[in-house]
């Protein structure tokens, strides 16, 4: 966030135990999660929940995304299940989209960030985590895990989704 704000993340507040992440939908999952620190430790705070979109399965994995090929969370297993899943697929479009959910001052914001882009054949790249390696983005002909880091900082969704909440930070 640029060295504007501070910021503590959960193990600097001494929270130890995993928070759920039951709603259903990514927005939701966003907002549990901010609503169960804000609940528990009173503080304006935000979390945020990611997954990917694949077009030709409905969107899946989605909300799902870390657990797609199960409760392991394997990014090598969700990776070739997802590609097991578009093995017949003529269309490969997806979107990686994250939401942040802002408790501040007794009301909720809402930040979105999408990276569109379409599901490679097979995975490329070494860098990043969880799908990146069979993620290229639009008007890019690399995959995530292939992309300079400064780049893919640029131009991903939890990127955009930042420089949102950054935008409004500065107004308040």
């Amino acid at each position: 966030m640029g060295g504007q704000f501070d910021l503590l993340g959960l193990k600097d507040i001494g929270w130890e135990t995993e928070i759920p992440e039951t709603t259903g939908t990514i927005k939701g999952n966003a907002l549990q999660k901010a609503n169960t620190v804000f609940d528990k430790e009173g503080i304006d705070c935000f979390a945020e929940d990611t997954g990917l979109e694949v077009f030709a399965l409905d969107g899946a994995p989605g909300v799902d995304s870390a657990i797609y090929a199960g409760e392991q969370r394997s990014a090598s297993d969700n990776m070739a299940l997802l590609l097991k899943n578009l093995k017949d697929k003529t269309e490969r479009g997806a979107q990686f989209k994250t939401v942040i959910a802002l408790k501040f001052k007794d009301k909720t914001h809402f930040f979105e960030g999408i990276a569109k882009g379409h599901i490679a054949l097979s995975p490329q790249g070494k860098e990043g985590f969880g799908y990146d390696p069979i993620f290229i983005p639009e008007n890019y002909s690399l995959s995530f895990a292939q992309l300079k880091p400064q780049v893919k900082n640029q131009i991903s969704h939890r990127a955009k989704a930042v420089a949102q909440l950054v935008d409004f930070l500065k107004t308040v």
